[in-house]
């Protein structure tokens, strides 16, 4: 098994060109240069594509055609760890998930995962800091898992101009890197992969936007937020989360950061080479990870969903945060502020997606200890 595994995920760790360099391949020994992933997402074509923080790019691969599913069933794994360690001939207690995403035609769920768990020994730390994702799962809505083979599909590659360096060592994380977080949240829209993560800039924090297809040089805004719970304004911290949507018919980026202020972007001022100050709209509480964001429609109503490391779930009515007048730029009494927000139980989930329109794709640490992968019906939130 161990063989099997070693080369189904053998990587060409080949260092990225400079940037907005373009590599494009068909199916070969290879497969892309990728180093690590750190973020999944898919595009409107169904490319799913990976961010790879240690090398500064991302990548664009070709899962090619497949049926259109849409589930209808809940889907449960109660031992994902312990399955993914026997695909893997791994010990259950080493195998960590670095991200999620659902593929929106096929209902399949893919999962970047290392065997570096045995490593994260801080509530502090995140999958990236630890190890670097070098496996790519694909687990049908069936609950079969697989690994992909991903030198037999299409790929591009982009980099991102001026990544953080390598060198830099984090102000508070003992011995880590901040090329951790180079890249820390993917989303696409409207023709755009946008990317959140640290740069070498002055202003660290940084949202990249790379036209896709992959060609055109990627562009670089460099942000900057009023953290209330800190009071004071921050740049080098990155977005943990975000997601593109339209607040009153014009699109933003809602983006969520640590200890966990709630801030819009207008895209159309994310321009290149320019710096940008977000509008803060919320402090969520200190002390915690936001870790996934998405939008959902329960009974015909638009709602907001962030998972969070050490605070419940939280859902979010966008239309608050359309009459939210105003901003937080003075020190919150207290520990929330802002645009309100309901809360659900779902203590320990560290990854979500959406699964079909029914259903929310969740990874779950329960309480005794077990790593559950379960497709939660939207009814629930």
């Amino acid at each position: 098994m161990r063989r099997i595994a070693a080369w189904l995920c053998r990587f060409a760790l080949l260092p990225v060109a400079a940037a907005g360099a373009v590599f494009a391949a068909g199916p070969d020994t290879s497969g892309p240069p990728i180093q690590s992933m750190s973020a999944l997402a898919f595009g409107p074509d169904g490319a799913l594509f990976i961010g790879d923080g240690k090398a500064g790019a991302v990548h664009a691969l070709a899962l090619g055609d497949r049926a259109a599913r849409k589930p209808t069933e809940r889907l449960v794994i109660k031992d994902l760890e312990e399955k993914i360690a026997a695909l893997l001939g791994a010990k259950a207690d080493m195998i960590m998930i670095h991200d999620m995403a659902v593929d929106p035609i096929a209902a399949d769920t893919f999962l970047a995962v290392s065997r570096g768990r045995s490593a994260w020994d801080s509530s502090w730390t995140l999958p990236n800091d630890i190890a670097d994702a070098d496996v790519l799962l694909r687990i049908a809505p069936d609950g079969a898992i697989s690994a992909v083979t991903l030198n037999k599909h299409t790929w591009t590659t982009a980099a991102l101009p001026n990544p953080v360096d390598a060198g830099r060592k984090h102000p508070w994380k003992e011995g880590i890197s901040l090329r951790a977080d180079t890249i820390t949240d993917i989303a696409y829209a409207d023709g755009l992969l946008y990317v959140a993560g640290l740069s070498n800039e002055e202003f660290a924090s940084t949202m990249w936007k790379v036209p896709y297809p992959f060609g055109a040089r990627a562009e670089a805004t460099t942000l900057e937020i009023y953290h209330g719970a800190h009071g004071e304004y921050e740049s080098n911290a990155p977005i943990r989360t975000f997601l593109p949507y339209r607040l009153k018919g014009q699109p933003f980026m809602l983006a969520a950061f640590l200890c966990t202020p709630l801030v819009t972007f207008p895209v159309s001022d994310l321009v290149g080479g320019k710096h940008l100050k977000g509008r803060t709209v919320g402090e969520f509480g200190w002390g915690n990870y936001p870790l996934d964001m998405l939008a959902y429609v329960k009974e015909g109503q638009q709602r907001l969903l962030l998972a969070n490391s050490n605070l419940p779930l939280m859902i979010i009515d966008p239309a608050r945060i359309e009459s939210f007048e105003g901003e937080i730029v003075s020190k919150v009494q207290g520990y929330t502020a802002g645009v309100p927000y309901e809360i659900r139980s779902g203590a320990g989930i560290q990854q979500m997606d959406s699964f079909g329109d029914k259903f929310v794709m969740a990874i779950r640490r329960m309480p005794g200890g077990r790593l559950v992968l379960e497709s939660m019906p939207i009814d629930r939130f």
